[in-house]
């Protein structure tokens, strides 16, 4: 068992010690002075220490006592996590004891932390004294797999949620346990824990700095403890705490100092002490052992009826998960008769992860089939529990995900049929896009933006989309709109790190500048995106160049220019004469605001939506678009140019050219 011995520099400096996951942890603090064996120091220490098994009227595992007479007096604070028994807590507090013994054998203040217990003394007064030095870092080796921003938030969650229930606790326990389902299908498991002496206000102060180290030294890191002397932390990927002790209810009398080392008093007033003792000795255990086993009983009778109730209602959840799976399975030679064999006659389109068709089932439902490339990487299981998150997504504005289905190599994916196409089949064609005037196009706008704030903030999975188009958005027999493509990232095992990726995936023209130049990624990203989609709705341009005589200029220049020089009406398609004008200078405005290119500028989706709905609210100012550097207007014949070069580019096996991507991060609301 490894120890670790530090020197505290000053009092106003923050010194920790970091320890690859062992056992137990050590502080020596030679900064409060050091004693000499056999002195009193010595001597109160080993009393106070060998005391105490002996005070078994204590079962809520919090001992806070002292011994002897300044300057030589001894103050101790023994605390055990509250799944130990009287038994668990007081072995632990001896091996701490026999352990300071002898990695701190002449410290006058020293700590022992260990997984059940924390033993501490001092020459000092410290009950009630809320200390985050000295601190120790326990750290896992193991890495996080999957998104890790996902897991750092999920653990960031958790362990506020456990730090506010500890902190709430009372003057016997402070402690909380849960845990919470992470990245990859995992759970992770959390602990707080603050000495009960401390105060609401003081428990929740301490964890919360204990807290505040995860993401700046476990960054990565599946596990870890902070360890201070007020408090601590621990999160790993698996269960290490039992069942939280039920206390009695009524609330324990304060703790008593030991009595001091005895004077000089005469042989009768002795003899009557020892009586007192004696007499308290043998009572007291006594009386404790009675009420430990009524205690236990009635634990046993009330544990066994919920124990069994909770083993059932587990029983039952996954026995609707299995009925959940099966309905979503789809027979292969079902959807191969209701694509005619998945002839070319009935294909919708090609995307980047395989052909989509158009389908019949036999009791006349027409379906949507995306069937999917064959190299996604993942086993059958992986691939059938992703459809069942991903199915589990419901809005009036998403295209529902239907089921699936597995045979041999075959992957495929059955949405509902959306009648109608998609937005780009009428927004950019100059005969169809007639069919959506300005009450359409701003349903259709308010419409995408409730999908994806559904998808960023309300879903039981957080969605990054990462290829918001018009292709994308499907139109029902109503013209509502409906996204397509979430989830699309889980179904075929792309890379999930969310922040930053080195596979850039997408469209040109929709992507954010920060995603396209360098990979970084966030729920801005698909607000970037919205913003260009906005923009194309209102001018019924394509945002790869906005048409004006023989001339050709980016969409989200021409926007701009025509913003600042008051020209807005410029940007509207002509045939959005009868709209409200108000209403579509209001969408230009926010589209602007969405193509920033400063990301923290960008509003939220949340924002985004009260924008919409709310026309009390004023707007800041928009500033500077992102990829004005290559603003200039071009010739059509320049544009045809590179629209055909970018065609070619799209074509090749680069990681930019593909499309239909999504990110689905696990986190549970």
């Amino acid at each position: 068992m490894a120890a670790v011995s530090l020197r505290l520099l000053s009092f106003l400096c923050c010194l920790f010690v970091i320890i690859i996951s062992q056992a137990s942890a050590q502080t020596c603090d030679n900064s409060r002075g050091n004693y000499t064996i056999n002195s009193t120091y010595h001597n109160n220490l080993n009393t106070l220490l060998s005391n105490f098994s002996s005070h078994t009227e204590i079962n809520y595992g919090f001992y806070n006592f002292s011994y002897g007479q300044e300057p030589d007096k001894v103050y101790t604070i023994g605390l055990c996590r509250g799944d130990q028994n009287q038994n668990q807590c007081l072995k632990c507090l001896n091996e701490s004891r026999v352990s300071l013994a002898d990695k701190c054998p002449n410290q006058k203040e020293a700590i022992d932390w260990r997984g059940e217990c924390m033993l501490r003394y001092s020459n000092r007064s410290i009950f009630g004294l809320m200390e985050n030095n000295p601190k120790v870092l326990v750290v896992r080796l193991e890495n996080v797999t999957g998104s890790l921003d996902e897991f750092t938030e999920v653990l960031g969650n958790l362990m506020r949620n456990l730090s506010s229930t500890a902190a709430s606790g009372d003057s016997r326990l402070k402690y909380a346990t849960g845990s919470m389902p992470t990245s990859n299908f995992q759970i992770t498991y959390g602990f707080t824990e603050c000495t009960p002496d401390l105060s609401l206000q003081e428990c929740t102060q301490c964890l919360g700095e204990a807290i505040a180290d995860i993401p700046v030294y476990f960054n990565g890191k599946t596990g870890g403890n902070v360890l201070k002397p007020s408090c601590r932390i621990r999160f790993d990927p698996y269960s290490f705490y039992g069942s939280t002790l039920k206390l009695d209810p009524d609330a324990p009398p304060p703790a008593t100092p030991l009595p001091s080392p005895p004077t000089n008093n005469n042989s009768s007033s002795q003899g009557k002490s020892n009586t007192s003792r004696i007499i308290i000795a043998i009572v007291v255990p006594v009386a404790s052992v009675v009420l430990v086993l009524i205690l236990f009983c009635i634990y046993l009778r009330v544990k066994k009826p919920r124990k069994e109730n909770e083993i059932k209602r587990e029983e039952d959840n996954y026995e609707d998960e299995i009925t959940f799976a099966e309905s979503l399975q789809f027979n292969f030679d079902t959807i191969r008769v209701a694509t005619n064999e998945f002839a070319d006659s009935y294909k919708l389109g090609q995307g980047g992860f395989g052909a989509v068709y158009r389908g019949q089932l036999s009791n006349g439902q027409e379906i949507a089939v995306k069937r999917l490339s064959r190299n996604s990487g993942q086993g059958d299981m992986e691939f059938k529990n992703e459809v069942l998150l991903v199915a589990k997504l419901q809005h009036r504005n998403l295209v529902r995900l239907l089921g699936f289905c597995l045979e041999g190599t075959e992957r495929l994916l059955v949405y509902e049929f959306v009648p109608n196409k998609s937005l780009d089949y009428f927004i950019f064609d100059p005969i169809k896009k007639a069919q959506l005037n300005w009450q359409r196009r701003y349903k259709i706008i308010g419409g995408i933006a409730r999908g994806i704030l559904y998808l960023h903030e309300d879903s039981r999975l957080r969605i990054i989309h990462r290829d918001l188009k018009a292709s994308n958005i499907l139109l029902d027999e109503e013209m509502h709109p409906k996204i397509s493509d979430f989830g699309m990232a889980r179904l075929v095992h792309m890379d999930q790190t969310q922040g930053n990726t080195s596979r850039i995936v997408g469209t040109y023209g929709y992507m954010a500048p920060e995603y396209a130049l360098y990979g970084q990624f966030s729920a801005k990203s698909d607000v970037f995106s919205f913003g260009v989609l906005v923009l194309e709705i209102i001018s019924g341009q394509k945002n790869s160049g906005v048409r004006h005589g023989e001339n050709v200029e980016d969409l989200l220049c021409f926007a701009w220019r025509n913003w600042r020089a008051g020209t807005a009406s410029n940007i509207v398609d002509p045939t959005l004469n009868d709209g409200s004008q108000n209403e579509i200078m209001r969408c230009i405005h926010i589209g602007l605001l969405c193509v920033q290119e400063n990301v923290v500028a960008r509003p939220t989706m949340a924002s985004i939506g009260l924008m919409l709905n709310s026309y009390s609210l004023t707007l800041p100012v928009p500033s500077e678009p992102a990829f004005l550097v290559d603003s200039r207007t071009r010739s059509l014949s320049e544009h045809d140019s590179m629209e055909t070069r970018t065609s070619e580019s799209a074509n090749q096996s680069t990681p930019k050219s593909i499309n239909e991507v999504s990110i689905t991060e696990l986190y549970p609301r």
